[in-house]
């Protein structure tokens, strides 16, 4: 469980400005997918800077590994949610599947209707990351990035891309959707990093 090294209770638990819930809100830009044949309408891309591009279909992707982890999430909108379980693949399979070169400094996740998220790849590589399809025992709705979402639980919950699609590995950091919107490149809870100019 990804939790602040210094926390004792659950109240140590949640960053500053950020009161908790026991709900799971739903925010998102855009319309929400849909689809009839995710053998046909889903695909999965490993890109950039790697030595070779894969590609894999749904059935490839829920054929790898699984794993679980339980841990904290902070919404820049104010929200804070203890204790959520996932289950997923583990950031650690999927990057089985590329050599990624040594360049390869950040990556940018990639989402349905053009919707991008960057992080750095050393964060990205973390224990207890994963690509989610259950939460807390069920399976993820559509709203909360079904068929898969990742989840990076030591940023602002921006960051846990739903309706991922894709990983490009890259050399520079680049905004994603959000960054050039004005919400800040890395988006650490702890130190509010909620915007452009935190």
């Amino acid at each position: 469980m990804f939790i602040n090294p210094a926390a004792d209770t659950k109240r140590d638990r949640i960053p500053p400005n950020q009161k908790q819930t026991t709900g799971f809100p739903v925010l998102h830009y855009g319309e929400v997918p849909e689809y009839t044949d995710l053998s046909t309408e889903w695909s999965f891309r490993l890109f950039g800077l790697v030595e070779e591009e894969v590609t894999l279909t749904y059935e490839q992707m829920m054929a790898l590994p699984k794993g679980g982890t339980t841990n904290d999430i902070h919404c820049v909108t104010g929200w804070s949610k203890l204790d959520n379980e996932w289950e997923g693949i583990p950031v650690e399979e999927v990057l089985k599947l590329v050599k990624v070169k040594p360049e390869a400094k950040y990556v940018m996740l990639h989402a349905e209707h053009g919707w991008t998220v960057n992080i750095p790849l050393v964060d990205f590589m973390k224990n207890g990351n994963l690509f989610a399809t259950k939460h807390n025992g069920e399976d993820l709705t559509p709203e909360h990035g079904w068929p898969l979402r990742f989840v990076i639980p030591h940023l602002y919950f921006w960051k846990s891309a739903k309706w991922v699609r894709g990983i490009e590995f890259m050399e520079k950091d680049r905004q994603g959707f959000w960054e050039k919107n004005g919400y800040n490149m890395y988006g650490d809870p702890w130190k509010e990093q909620r915007f452009a100019w935190d």
